[in-house]
């Protein structure tokens, strides 16, 4: 398997989320579409959805990427208070981690604080402020991160 890729579903507001996330992480986004951009008569978009992320994808180190997009209006909301799963971030240090931590979990929820965890790890776990869970994590005995 080469790699794998989160994709999130938002109720309107994923480039906020997403440049946030850029906000953390860096880098540039590798494409952002608009529902406006595959409108056509087999695809009729409504004004209020126009503007509204299609796809957006954020890179991740060398292999991986985040992407997202709104879901439209007919589709129904997304609950942003159910569990959607958890994002997992291997940092390649205990700085990174702790930088990544702090930084995505700036207005959310902490459910674990970042620190030594029974099993060798440094880990915590958070929902950020859009209501996405993650786990941020450093294995120190994990040597494709040495």
């Amino acid at each position: 398997m080469r790699t794998i890729n989160p994709w999130i579903n938002f109720n309107g507001n994923t480039e906020e989320a997403f440049t946030f996330y850029k906000s953390v992480f860096g880098g540039e986004f590798t494409k952002i579409i608009r529902f406006k951009d595959l409108s056509g008569p087999e695809f009729q978009v409504a004004e209020n959805e126009a503007n509204k992320i299609m796809y957006i994808g954020l890179p991740l180190g060398k292999h991986n990427v985040l992407i997202a997009n709104d879901v439209p209006e007919f589709m129904g909301p997304t609950n942003e208070n159910e569990n959607r799963s958890k994002i997992s971030v291997s940092a390649e240090s205990r700085e990174e981690a702790d930088n990544v931590f702090n930084g995505l979990s700036a207005g959310g929820d902490v459910e674990g604080p970042i620190g030594d965890t029974p099993w060798g790890t440094y880990a915590g776990m958070f929902r950020d402020k859009y209501g996405i869970e993650w786990i941020v994590e450093f294995d120190p005995t994990d040597s494709r991160q040495i």
